[in-house]
C-alpha cells in the first residue's frame, strides 16, 4: 500500500492536504482500517513501553524480582537507633482447614501461589525504614475454597498476626475476602 501526501489542487490552499490511496484515489475503507490500526498499534507501543520504564521496581543486583522474605531493609539496619527495636516486625500468615486449598499470599518482597496443604502458615520478617513505618508494607493473603461440615464449599478461614498479635482475619471463611494488612 503506497501512502502519499499531495496538494489536491494547486489553486486550492497549501493547508489542506490529502491522503491519497494505493490506488491514486481516496483511501478505501480497507486501507483506512490498516492505517487506524498501525496508529492505535504504535500508540499502544508508546504507551507500554512509558509504563514499563517508569514502572521499574528499583531492585538491582542478584535478588531483583525474587522474594527473600525481607521487605525494603532499612540502611541504617546496622547502626542502632532508638527506634530500632521498632523497625523490626515479624508477620505470619495462616490459613486453616483440612485438606488442600490454592493459596496466593504477599508478604512484602516475597509473594507466591500454588496448592497447599492445610493447616498452612508463613512467617517473614520486616526491616521496616521510616518510610515504611509511616506508608505501611501491604501483606495479604488469598485462600481457595474448603469444603464446610455441611458439604458445601467456603473459603478457606486466613489470618495475619504482626508480632504475635492478630491484626486481619476473614471471619472464618464467612467473610468471603481475602486477610491484608498494612505493616508499619
Amino acid at each position: 500500500m503506497a501512502i502519499r501526501l499531495t496538494r489536491e489542487n494547486a489553486s486550492e490552499s497549501p493547508e489542506r492536504v490529502g491522503v491519497i490511496g494505493s490506488s491514486g484515489t481516496s483511501p478505501s475503507r480497507q486501507e483506512m482500517g490498516n492505517m487506524c490500526k498501525t496508529a492505535v498499534g504504535a500508540i499502544v507501543l508508546v504507551a507500554t513501553a512509558t509504563l514499563l520504564t517508569g514502572c521499574g521496581s528499583g531492585d538491582t543486583g542478584k535478588d531483583a524480582g525474587r522474594g527473600n522474605g525481607k521487605a525494603h531493609a532499612s540502611k541504617s539496619a546496622a547502626a542502632p537507633t532508638a527506634d530500632s527495636d521498632a523497625a523490626t516486625r515479624t508477620v505470619t500468615l495462616q490459613v486453616s482447614g483440612t485438606g488442600t486449598t490454592q493459596i496466593l499470599y504477599n508478604t512484602g518482597d516475597s509473594n507466591g501461589f500454588g496448592n497447599q496443604k492445610l493447616p498452612w502458615t508463613r512467617t517473614a520478617t520486616f526491616q521496616l525504614d521510616e518510610v515504611d513505618r509511616k506508608v505501611g508494607v501491604l501483606v495479604s493473603v488469598v485462600t481457595g475454597s474448603v469444603q464446610a461440615a455441611n458439604g458445601m464449599l467456603k473459603m478457606a478461614s486466613c489470618v495475619i498476626k504482626v508480632d504475635c498479635k492478630q491484626v486481619a482475619d476473614n471471619n472464618g471463611g464467612k467473610d468471603g475476602k481475602p486477610c491484608e494488612y498494612k505493616v508499619r
